[in-house]
Formats: C-alpha cells, structure tokens, sequence
C-alpha cells in the first residue's frame, strides 16, 4: 500500500499553495491600478458620504456582479440534496418561522450572496471565502427591502456587497454601510451557524436545500481556492495587520454582545468541545463538533480536512442559567441532566423540547475578524 509521507503531504502543500497564488494573481495586479479610476465604475453612488477611507477599497478582480449573486434560488429536498453533497461538507443553516435552509459552500463559494426569504423575512445569505465568513441579514431598512449583488470590490480581504436600490456599498463582515446614500446604516445579522450536512440531514430531514440549479454554469463541488484554508498561509489580498494573539488563518468561532467581542479559536474548542462563558453580561454556551470539513481545503469540497463547526447559544431556560458538558456526541446540562443537540434543542432529559435561543455568531478566519474588532477578547482554555 503506497505510504503518504510527510514530505509527501509538505509537497502537495506547497503545490496547492502555489495555485492559489496563481489563481489570485490577475486579482492582485487588478488591485494595483484600481484607485486609479474605481470611482467611475460607480457613477450613481453618492461619494459625498463615507464612513471609511475610500483607499482602503481594493477590486478582487472580477467585476461587479462577476460573482453573480442568486436572486431567484431553488431549492431541493434534503434527500435530493444528498446525491451531491457528502455528509461532512459545510452548510450554513438557518432557520426563521420554522422555516429551515441549507445554504451548501460548493454552491456559495461560486455566487456568495442570496436574496432569498425565509419564513416570511427577506434574508441575504452571504459567504466571503477569502475571510471564511458565512453571514446571513435581514434585507430590510426602515420597512423598504433591499437586494444585494457583489460590488467586486474588497476592504480587508473582506466582501463588499452594493443594493441594487442605493448603489450604496456595504461591509459583509460587519453589515455596516460604507459609502453611499445609505452610510449610517447597519443591517440586522440573523443567526446562521456552519454545520455539517449529514448533522441537517439527521435533525432536519425536512429542511429546504438551496440547489446547483441556478442558472449558471459552474464547478460546484470544485474548490477554486484549494489549499487556501492553511494554519500557514497568510491571507491574500490583506494589507492590514496581522493579529498577534492567534494565527492569522486560524478559525474562530466569534461573538460580540453588548459591545464585548470575543472569539475561541477552533484549537481552543477541539479540547474543550464546550465552553460556558458569559459575554457582554450575557451567559453564553458555544457547543462545538469535529467532524465538518473545510471548503477551502483540496480541490474537491468533500475531500477537504475536518476542522469542526461551532454554534452558540444563550443558556438560560425558564429563568435556570445551565452548564454544558460534552458526552460523545450530545452535550449535557448538569443542572438537570437533559441531552441536547448541536441546534440547542433538548432531545432527552427533564427539559426534552425546550430550545436555547440561538445567538449571532461567526466562523472566521482570524485575520478577517480581527481586523475589524481588534480588541477581542481570546478565549483561552
């Protein structure tokens, strides 16, 4: 049987690392003549009104809409779904009114937002995979809703979408409004959490699938950013600083509550595999499994490595602030002993039914998070 060596596995490295750089060349030269004259690419934004230096916007290489948002999506059955899309690859879940969606990366990674609505809110579904950052908004301001394309351009590595309604540009990673008419706005984050297909197979048989029949003409289960998602790599397209605390391209798991941000690195998470800690006043819980991959991994999704998904939730229940421990795959109240499950419902136990409330969370890339909330606090074991 032939033996993978390590030098084996540092030469496959090293391989995929060049073709990501050769991959984001034509990106990089594009970035360097873009402040040239990005203004005119843009000729109904209002550019009297920003809340940013405007130099910090680089172009990512395509252009607007060249990643081509989903405005009209399908979606399929989860045993349809399941023909194509392996058990441990990546789906961003998200649930409103009952009303359950799986957004798979191999679909994401290609188009990166979704004008959809779920369970009567009009969402946007976005997913940067430069920053690994899956965000799901509510689309609307003051009651008027808005519909969101990519802008081609990026700020810290990071998406920066435009509305269609304004042509003003906004930060994903932040869901604040950068230049244009609609500066001073932020949108509305709704929970959305990573998690592995076969764990929404298994709890949410009946969930909606968003299906690789868009319309468009991709590799969808293909990576274009293989080898990317590396503890040794540094970001691309990144000028800002790196953080100093964890490494850059190691994965967060990331909450800020009450104006306290704090992140607990997936390293941290895979010994603990549940951490009980109290945020911006808050008494948060993150439960943490390791069995979903990467989507940045190998040139094929389902072949990426395992690095785990977390979700985070409020441990509060009827008044009763509860303590996690990890059993197997469950987690475990110790004040009563009930059995929960990766979405924070109570399957066994005195309190069987009963829901944590699901709070705002993000897995990021370090660099990408901290970028923007550099006073974070990191958890350490």
């Amino acid at each position: 049987m032939f033996k993978i060596t390590r030098k084996y596995r540092q030469s496959i490295h090293r391989i995929e690392t060049i073709l990501v750089a050769v991959l984001l060349l034509p990106a990089m030269a594009a970035a360097q003549s873009f402040s040239k004259d990005w203004k005119s690419a843009w000729p109904n934004t209002d550019f009297s009104r920003t809340a940013i230096d405007v130099s910090s916007l680089e172009s990512g290489g395509p252009p607007r809409d060249g990643i081509p948002p989903i405005d009209h999506p399908r979606f399929v059955s989860v045993q349809e779904a399941s023909e194509w899309i392996a058990d441990r690859e990546p789906v961003i879940f998200l649930e409103l009114n009952g009303d359950v969606r799986a957004y798979p990366l191999q679909v994401m990674t290609w188009h990166e937002i979704v004008n959809d609505t779920v369970g009567g809110f009009p969402v946007a579904v976005t997913f940067c995979p430069l920053c690994y950052s899956a965000i799901a908004f509510d689309r609307r301001i003051n009651e008027k809703v808005y519909d969101f394309g990519t802008s081609g351009l990026l700020r810290h590595s990071d998406l920066v979408m435009y509305d269609r309604q304004t042509e003003s540009l906004w930060q994903q990673l932040s869901g604040e409004a950068i230049v244009g008419q609609m500066v001073g706005h932020t949108l509305e984050m709704i929970p959305a959490t990573l998690i592995g297909f076969g764990q929404l197979k298994l709890e949410h048989p009946n969930a909606k699938v968003l299906s690789k029949e868009t319309g468009y003409r991709r590799d969808y289960g293909g990576n274009p950013y293989a080898g990317y998602d590396d503890i040794r790599n540094t970001p691309f397209l990144y000028r800002g600083p790196l953080p100093k605390k964890v490494r850059p391209m190691e994965h967060l798991v990331t909450v800020m509550l009450n104006g306290e941000p704090v992140a607990y690195p997936f390293s941290a998470l895979k010994k603990r595999r549940v951490v009980n800690d109290k945020v911006g006043g808050v008494p948060i819980v993150v439960f943490y499994e390791k069995t979903t991959r990467t989507a940045l991994g190998r040139r094929k999704i389902k072949s990426g490595k395992a690095i785990g998904a977390g979700a985070v939730f409020d441990r509060r229940v009827k008044g009763q602030t509860l303590s996690f421990t990890k059993k197997g795959s469950f987690f475990v109240d110790r004040e009563t002993g009930s059995v929960w499950n990766l979405f924070g419902v109570a399957t066994s136990g005195p309190l069987k039914g009963k829901r944590l409330e699901r709070i705002v969370s993000g897995d990021f890339f370090a660099f990408a998070w901290m970028a923007f909330r550099p006073d974070t606090r990191i958890y350490k074991p």
